[in-house]
């Protein structure tokens, strides 16, 4: 029977009717160490506020025993426990067992490979703490859990509250947490294995790090970093939301074969592949820290102040991505997060809106299945791009004030959007309900252009704008960049406009026809995409790169891209355009994006006939880059990916040397040109410490132009999903490649084939599977259309990730299609 997905009229009825007193919940992990099994009994207290009524509990494990106050119950099958005949005070216990460990949902168990050590971890949102024990599982009924966890004697356990008591069974141990504070069933987590543990005190807080056995170098590498940041971000948290963190235990856990980060109160579970096996590059070490802040932020919004429903997940999410950018320019060294931001994922953001999936950032959610839909590029980038507009809009000091208010109104309990709105409107006297329509009830992208009548400049929108305030940036040549040999641009002002209209004056600027840019979201404190007036937009393509900070360049940069998105410029012309703001650029944290950027232009977006120009436009950026040493790794990382001459991949292999990550960079480019590298690949697998060296192995073959390769790789990324969540996407990149069009043809098919069972696994793997297998090369528009069809039968998380990601290939296709109009 299909398990089946909680409505909200359900969730509406059964929080009017429940108070969650207390979860106890027994969990027995000593079954992982041999076989599948995870067994639990879970005791729910709670009351009732018209007894006689009836609901349900969920529970999509199977049920071994379940009794309401005694009175024995029946499982129907559907993920659900009927709970006839309430009393007003109840108490529900169900045994239950969870097999499915290896692709199921809720909960995973992992070998290492390295040492064959297991590891279990546990992962609820939106709603699959249901398939590990019998719960309540919606957000706003909140309750306390006590753990109490039987594991294999080797194992630590970890969990919400920290402090547990250990005791000493006979082939076990058995580790009693303390309460938890009243917590949503998806902010709860248990973690075991044979973890490496690093602790340290800072400020009154214990910071604990765990990994498994294997990659505890790693671990010690990276310590220091991870115990600066989490002390500087609680600090940042704690004072502008006049709340510190109410816990003195802070964990973070880091597990094999996990996608992304969890934010469980106290105990945030981390994907291991954040641990770089390589010294990470200025772009990696940030990521790592906005990751670090965005899981934290989510302790004071979503755990100690949780959603309601999940049509506020949105705000659940977008906050902590707005708070980690916030957090890591105020109180870290990582001042260009904010750039970084716009240079990826707001990119990718501006795409999307523009896309079939666009949808109003708050939107009526019918069930958690449309909700595991959402975790998208709206929601988050988006999102956290609304939430910087929204502080832009009434003031940071007001802004603070109003979070403070919300949080000392709203903690250990639920709230709404307009519980958030009321207290920002109260701390800054201003009606926000017509900005809330604006830019959270509509969906879509404003658009500014700029118009010039002698010194009158006048903002033009491309329709009715949002209620906003963003900058124009004036800009005039102050002299010549050596390394560029183009102008290099002073801003000679900065001047806000608050827009309410079509057509906005914008007065302060400079007088004088000297002025060379006038550049529009500057400092990018909207979320709207800009075009320059067609007298110059040619000159504008190429000012990009000589704009004086990271964040003026990467709005220029971004209103090329979008032109490239929309059919407004031409590979070449953005491809160019990137390459000089990536010789330009003097934030160390965006040349990584950039560099992607422009390799995917070259490799995705150009016609074919010049793809190898623009390729080789970037191998000689990545040549100049290598000069400097603090752009060096980035620089052959790129050198790696592009390089086709036999005279650059001799070279990156001299400056390989012993560098065991570029090695296998190497191997997969030569392996894409059809060289014969399958026995220094096996080599290289040899001298790797890293345990997961496999699927670097496995990567290099996805790249071979080989029949028998390909299909050995397909089966195991697609078929026996062998490689871990977080490694799909590296592998599948190489599988996909240009110019293996005969070779790649088959799989176009069954990627469609596919479809219906891409949803198993739970939210992350549905996402990831159908976004990155998506066939981006040996595909023509009747495709596209063929799986957008079929998308609409699917599961609604994988129909939204797939016609997101096939809108975008369409775009590409469009782009690659040679055409004889001159745009520049």
């Amino acid at each position: 029977m299909e398990i089946r997905s909680l409505t909200r009229a359900e969730a509406e009825r059964r929080g009017a009717l429940l108070e969650v007193e207390r979860y106890d919940v027994d969990i027995d992990l000593t079954g992982l160490v041999d076989g599948p099994e995870v067994r639990c009994v879970s005791t729910v207290t709670f009351s009732c506020r018209e007894p006689g009524a009836e609901t349900f509990v969920d529970c999509a494990a199977e049920v071994r025993s379940a009794t309401l106050n005694g009175r024995s119950l029946t499982a129907t099958g559907d993920g659900r426990i009927a709970l006839p005949a309430l009393a007003g005070h109840n108490v529900l216990r169900v045994e239950s067992v969870q097999a499915d460990t290896t692709t199921g949902h809720g909960v995973h168990r992992a070998i290492d490979p390295a040492d064959g050590e297991v590891y279990v971890w546990t992962s609820f949102e939106p709603d699959e703490a249901r398939f590990v024990w019998a719960c309540f599982d919606q957000p706003d009924l909140k309750a306390p859990h006590a753990f109490t966890v039987t594991a294999p004697p080797a194992w630590t356990v970890t969990s919400n509250s920290g402090d547990p008591r250990v005791e000493e069974l006979e082939s076990a141990r058995r580790w009693t947490f303390p309460d938890t504070p009243p917590l949503s069933t998806y902010n709860t987590v248990v973690n075991g294995g044979p973890f490496h543990e690093i602790r340290r005190e800072a400020d009154g807080h214990d910071l604990g790090l765990f990994a498994r056995r294997s990659l505890a170098p790693i671990l010690e590498r990276d310590a220091d970093e991870l115990f600066t940041l989490t002390r500087q971000g609680l600090a940042f948290f704690g004072e502008v939301f006049a709340m510190p963190f109410p816990q003195r235990k802070y964990d973070q856990v880091f597990v094999p074969e996990f996608g992304g980060a969890m934010e469980n109160y106290g105990c945030v579970t981390w994907s291991d592949a954040f641990l770089r096996r390589a010294a990470p590059t200025p772009a990696e070490s940030e990521l790592f820290a906005k990751v670090l802040l965005h899981e934290m932020a989510h302790m004071w919004f979503g755990n100690i102040v949780t959603m309601r429903w999940w049509d506020d997940l949105w705000l659940n999410e977008a906050f902590a991505e707005f708070a980690c950018h916030w957090a890591a320019e105020r109180a870290t060294r990582y001042t260009d997060a904010w750039a970084s931001h716009l240079a990826g994922d707001k990119l990718k953001a501006y795409l999307s809106d523009q896309g079939p999936v666009s949808h109003p950032i708050h939107q009526p959610i019918h069930d958690v299945a449309q909700a595991a839909s959402i975790f998208d590029n709206i929601t988050y980038p988006k999102g956290a791009s609304v939430l910087q507009q929204l502080m832009t809009y009434v003031g940071e000091e007001r802004f603070r004030a109003g979070m403070t208010a919300y949080f000392a109104r709203h903690a250990w309990g639920s709230a709404t959007l307009q519980d958030l709105i009321d207290v920002l409107a109260e701390a800054s006297g201003r009606d926000l309900d017509t900005w809330r329509t604006a830019w959270l009830a509509t969906a879509g992208t404003d658009r500014f252009t700029l118009e010039r009548d002698g010194d009158t400049v006048t903002l033009v929108a491309a329709d009715t704008p949002r209620p906003q305030v963003l900058a124009v940036g004036a800009y005039r040549s102050s002299g010549r960049n050596d390394d560029t040999n183009d102008g290099v641009l002073e801003r000679r002002a900065l001047v806000r406009v608050e827009v309410t209209q079509t057509r906005t004056p914008v007065t302060g600027l400079p007088t004088g026809a000297d002025l060379d840019v006038l550049l529009i979201n500057d400092e990018d404190l909207t979320f709207a995409t800009t075009r320059p007036d067609p007298a110059t937009r040619d000159a504008f393509l190429r000012a990009a790169a000589q704009l004086p900070t990271a964040i003026s360049r990467g709005v220029a940069t971004a209103t090329v891209w979008d032109m490239l998105t929309t059919g407004e410029a031409t590979a070449a012309e953005a491809g160019r355009c990137v390459t000089a703001v990536l010789m330009a650029e003097t934030s160390d944290a965006v040349i990584e994006p950039w560099l992607t950027l422009a390799a995917n232009i070259a490799e995705l977006w150009a016609p074919e006939g010049e793809r190898a120009g623009l390729t080789a436009a970037v191998t000689e950026a990545c040549r100049r880059l290598a000069t400097d040493p603090g752009r060096r790794q980035v620089a052959l990382r790129g050198l790696a990916r592009t390089a086709t001459e036999p005279d650059d991949l001799a070279w990156l292999r001299e400056q390989a040397g012993d560098d065991v990550d570029l090695l296998w960079r190497v191997l997969v480019r030569e392996a894409e040109l059809g060289g014969d590298v399958s026995s220094e690949s096996a080599l290289l697998l040899e001298r790797d410490p890293d345990p997961d060296a496999w699927v670097r192995a496995l990567t290099v073959r996805a790249a071979l132009p080989d029949s028998a390769a390909k299909a050995e790789v397909w089966q195991k990324l697609a078929v026996d999903r062998a490689v871990p969540v977080n490694s799909v996407g590296q592998v599948a990149a190489a599988f996909w490649r240009p110019g293996q069009d005969a070779l790649l043809a088959p799989y176009t098919r069954r990627y469609l084939d596919s479809i219906p069972h891409l949803h198993r696994g739970g939210m992350i793997p549905a996402m990831v599977f159908a976004g990155h297998l998506f066939p981006p090369h040996a595909i023509d528009p009747a495709y596209i259309d063929e799986a957008q069809k079929a998308a609409h039968e699917a599961a609604p998380v994988v129909r939204n990730t797939l016609l997101e990601r096939s809108d975008t290939v369409r775009r590409m296709l469009h782009s690659r299609t040679p055409t004889d109009r001159v745009i520049g």
